[in-house]
């Protein structure tokens, strides 16, 4: 799994280091498709498709970590999924890209709609993956999505300190939640070995625990996107899988239909598919994204 992690610094917060990856030099003549990662993992989530033979000659691939993930910094205690969207939108302006596809799973679902609602003439498609548009909201509780309330309330507490932590540490359990989410209880040993370690980097001493619990609240707190879908007039690629262990299918089912003025907005739904497609249904999800770039490249 090993990638090689560059940082850009961008204006947005009063500076911002942001953490990408680009496994090959950026060519303008081909399409470029924008990754965005899920909760406490890193752009480093999708070293498969950087690796990837089948999309190396027909797309640029650009992985970015999300703020309060990976190697993205910012000196504000607080952050917003906003202003991950924004970032992004400034990265490519460093990086000269002018035009991209983004793909998302989990939390990285959300920002892909961010993204097309900040900068609707620069995002020609996005491809939601296991992703809920919704806030924490009752209803979608009820229809069988994790309580990121109940779920997150403790953890904010448990990181809450009025004194610096600097041996603050995780544990496997907390680990272990996260990778048994995104790959599934079964997945191999490899994979799990290596995101413990690497959430574990990620969020050492004070500043790592200060990070992980804005990142927890960001989540928790986040504003639902209900309203607003209706602005997203690029086309929607909405990809789930029938064994997410996140977001139920009815969800995506119910939520993929407030798309109304996208001018193509379907559901295609993995059998089998755990919450990170990209793990469990590598090859489904390289052959739908690439079809769906082909049609809408040059939108």
């Amino acid at each position: 799994m090993s990638s090689t992690t560059k940082i850009i610094r961008v204006p947005h917060l009063g500076g911002t280091d942001v953490g990408y990856q680009m496994p090959r030099p950026y060519d303008k003549s081909k399409p470029t498709l924008i990754l965005i990662h899920g909760f406490a993992m890193s752009s480093k989530a999708y070293a498969m498709h950087y690796k990837s033979q089948f999309l190396e000659d027909k797309m640029n691939l650009l992985g970015i970590d999300v703020i309060g993930h990976g190697a993205t910094k910012t000196k504000n205690d607080t952050f917003t999924y906003w202003d991950t969207a924004i970032i992004n939108i400034q990265l490519m302006d460093a990086l000269g890209i002018t035009k991209a596809f983004v793909f998302g799973t989990s939390q990285g679902g959300w920002i892909t709609v961010r993204m097309s609602l900040i900068g609707p003439d620069r995002i020609q498609g996005i491809i939601p993956i296991g992703a809920l548009m919704d806030y924490e909201s009752d209803a979608s509780h009820n229809i069988g999505c994790w309580d990121g309330i109940t779920g997150s309330n403790a953890l904010i507490d448990a990181w809450t300190s009025m004194v610096p932590t600097p041996e603050f540490v995780l544990d496997d359990q907390f680990c272990d939640f996260c990778i048994d989410i995104d790959f599934g209880k079964d997945c191999d040993d490899e994979t799990r070995t290596f995101w413990r370690r690497a959430i574990k980097d990620s969020y050492r001493g004070d500043e790592g625990r200060r990070t992980l619990r804005m990142a927890v609240i960001s989540m928790r707190d986040r504003d639902g996107l209900h309203g607003r879908l209706e602005y997203v007039r690029c086309p929607v690629l909405w990809l789930h899988g029938t064994m997410d262990a996140l977001i139920p299918v009815a969800s995506a089912e119910k939520e993929i239909k407030l798309f109304t003025k996208s001018v193509d907005a379907r559901l295609l739904i993995i059998e089998g598919g755990q919450h990170v497609l990209s793990y469990s249904h590598q090859q489904d999800v390289e052959q739908n994204v690439n079809e769906f770039v082909r049609k809408y490249h040059k939108y």
